[in-house]
């Protein structure tokens, strides 16, 4: 009888490892899920920011149906989700990548990249 009931402590304590394991492993793939989308959400304002710089009139301070001179508000370089900066900005499009402060792999952190252009934009998942 001793020897079943240390087989049951042992077969439990594997048990609640094994799930102890799965918990931590889905709260970090849940907080880098997160962090990726509060990054998409703030590139996608400031994807719309950039169209309404592009629709804009130069005599009202926008592009007048061109990107170029539009910069990210320094308000919204560095936030709580992450850095943001321009990667490049031609008359047709802007490309805007977006890198979270959430490590997803040794040195890797969340990375999207936006292209945004007049009328739509494509959001790509880096990391």
């Amino acid at each position: 009888m001793g020897q079943q009931q240390l087989l049951l402590i042992m077969l439990s304590v594997i048990v609640i490892g094994v799930a102890i394991a799965v918990g931590i492993n889905l709260f970090t793939a849940n907080a880098i899920e997160q962090k990726r989308n509060e990054i998409i959400n703030e590139c996608t304002l400031l994807a719309s920011e950039a169209q309404l710089y592009y629709r804009r009139p130069v005599a009202l301070g926008g592009g007048g149906k061109s990107f170029v001179g539009w910069q990210i508000p320094t308000s919204f370089k560095i936030t709580e989700a992450g850095s943001f900066e321009v990667a490049s900005v031609t008359a047709e499009k802007v490309i805007i990548t977006g890198t979270g402060n959430e490590v997803v792999t040794n040195d890797d952190s969340v990375k999207i990249k936006m292209i945004i252009n007049k009328d739509n934009f494509e959001t790509i998942i880096i990391n």
